[in-house]
């Protein structure tokens, strides 16, 4: 075990131009600009993108004091007066909310997501995947965006598993306008030159019109739904039914629209980019390709997977994991002080910016041995770093992501199902990441499906 520090000291980050700071590295480069400037001058940052000033924390003992032992004191950064980032997509839902509100819609959400009903979900996710590569046969032999076709996939799982509807008609404008909309909300994000969005620029005008079409989408399930009066026990249903314990009040439609956006945004997102990265690490690591095929043959003996299944699949899992670990769909965590206060002796002022280097804990050499090295055999046997806050996939503390039992089982059913079929080979020399909120793979990945022969063992 490998030991860490216990006090930090903060390093003002050198080469700041006048009135921009180190905005042109970042805006560049932002993924590589904040894991370089880590490698070279340490876990405790503070850097400037415009008039902002930033702190970027990777180191687990710091991660650990800002997301879990004051949780209270570092908030989301949210105006509606002028929102910013995620909030511009997403409006005050679960992601971006704090304080009361955040705990009443928190309260009301977790339910859907509880471990009990994912064997469940694991099911209508096996069906959905089956109907997707339904689809495959005709590209078989030929390349294909692996990126495109998770996100189109997830898309699917999220839309049938929590609104019990299908989205396959409107999937290609709903993966465009969430592909905008992510891009203007990160660009947003560290653009202190950043017209207002009403003022009608070329870019302004693609992300109202997007935005137009993702609303009268989620209104449009809304209203439909109220129209029918027929129960699913979906998120949909908590959501229009959910009464405040104290004022017996309802979600409003705003508040409605902007968590079933939430879910409906965030929830395949992350999982669709995380298996995407799992796909090219898997085709440019022969050994490790070969023996998750050897697993998947083993269990399933070519039928369709289901979650009791996943307890069999240790090194699926582990694949997952060290695919989350090399490239966590979320890089880094911001929130803001609320108050004055000191973490880990670095004071902080009311107002300070922080972001919580996730990629960068994740490929921390003080917690992972071979940090930047693909090895899923690290997550078996019960192994794990010796501290609990170097890998933070979904977050840490009180706002851990509300859907982690749901990613844990859709990622690996996913990989499994897939992998039963087909042995998917890279077509392209090199995949850069890029970050836009999340961490998806610039312009795709380029894959061969190769089907396999699936072997069918009776059973003994």
């Amino acid at each position: 075990m490998l030991d860490s520090v216990s006090s930090f000291t903060l390093t003002d980050i050198p080469g700041a131009a006048p009135l921009l700071g180190h905005l042109p590295a970042f805006k560049k480069r932002p993924l590589e600009a904040m894991s370089g400037w880590w490698r070279q001058y340490g876990d405790a940052l503070r850097f400037r993108l415009g008039p902002k000033t930033l702190h970027l924390f990777s180191h687990p003992d710091l991660a650990e004091e800002i997301l879990v032992h004051q949780a209270d004191r570092f908030v989301k950064v949210y105006d509606p007066r002028r929102p910013v980032g995620l909030a511009l997509v997403l409006g005050n839902g679960l992601v971006t909310s704090s304080g009361e509100v955040w705990k009443r819609h928190r309260r009301i959400i977790q339910p859907v997501f509880h471990r009990s009903r994912m064997a469940a979900m694991a099911d209508r996710m096996a069906q959905v995947g089956e109907q997707r590569m339904a689809g495959w046969e005709s590209l078989e032999g030929q390349p294909i965006d692996i990126a495109t076709e998770m996100m189109q996939l997830a898309l699917e799982v999220i839309s049938q598993t929590m609104f019990t509807t299908s989205m396959t008609q409107h999937i290609e404008h709903i993966s465009r306008a969430l592909r905008v909309s992510l891009k203007y909300a990160f660009d947003s994000f560290h653009n202190p030159l950043r017209l207002p969005n009403w003022v009608p620029t070329a870019r302004n005008r693609e992300f109202r019109s997007v935005m137009q079409f993702m609303d009268n989408l989620i209104y449009g399930l809304l209203v439909e739904r109220r129209r029918t009066a027929t129960t699913h026990g979906d998120l949909l249903d908590l959501l229009l039914h959910a009464r405040d314990e104290e004022t017996g009040a309802g979600l409003t439609d705003q508040e409605l629209r902007d968590e079933a956006l939430t879910i409906f945004a965030a929830g395949h997102e992350t999982t669709a980019n995380a298996l995407a990265w799992t796909w090219y690490l898997l085709a440019t690591h022969s050994e490790a390709k070969a023996r998750f095929h050897k697993e998947v043959d083993k269990v399933l003996q070519g039928r369709t997977p289901t979650a009791d299944d996943l307890q069999h699949l240790p090194y699926t899992r582990a694949i997952f994991d060290e695919s989350l670990r090399l490239y966590p769909p979320a890089p880094a965590v911001q929130r803001k002080a609320a108050t004055s206060t000191t973490v880990d002796g670095i004071p902080l002022p009311a107002g300070a910016l922080v972001l919580i280097g996730i990629y960068n804990l994740h490929r921390h050499p003080a917690f992972w041995p071979n940090p930047d090295q693909f090895m899923p055999e690290r997550w078996l046997d019960g192994e794990r770093p010796p501290s609990r806050y170097a890998y933070l996939p979904f977050g840490a503390g009180p706002r851990a992501c509300v859907g982690i039992h749901f990613a844990s089982v859709e990622g690996p059913l996913l990989l499994a199902l897939i992998g039963r079929r087909y042995d998917l080979q890279l077509a392209q020399n090199s995949v850069e990441p890029e970050l836009m909120v999340t961490l998806r793979p610039k312009g795709g990945i380029s894959m061969i499906l190769q089907p396999r022969r699936v072997p069918i063992v009776s059973a003994v």
